[in-house]
């Protein structure tokens, strides 16, 4: 099964668990790929390109995950003047 880099709109958590699936078989999948083709291939260089991109992803998520301290202080905060929003 061939492996694609889409992303879905599924929430934070179950796109988490899902990419650490994602990036278990992509690397399966190139570990086997480049025993079956050899480790000079096309293929096999494709298959690690996939698990690069995916752990990129991966990383990348995790950055946005964490909230920044301005929104800790507001969470727990709602009342400060700093965090007050106005609709105008």
């Amino acid at each position: 099964m061939p492996l694609t880099l889409e992303t879905t709109a599924t929430p934070i958590l179950e796109q988490s668990v899902a990419m650490k699936q994602r990036m278990q078989d992509a690397l399966s999948q190139a570990r086997e790929t480049c025993a079956n083709e050899g480790s000079s291939s096309k293929a096999c260089a494709v298959a690690w390109d996939i698990v690069e991109e995916l752990q990129a992803e991966y990383s990348h998520q995790k950055v946005q995950e964490q909230p920044s301290q301005f929104e800790d202080f507001c969470d727990n905060n709602p009342n400060a003047e700093e965090c007050r929003v106005y609709d105008v």
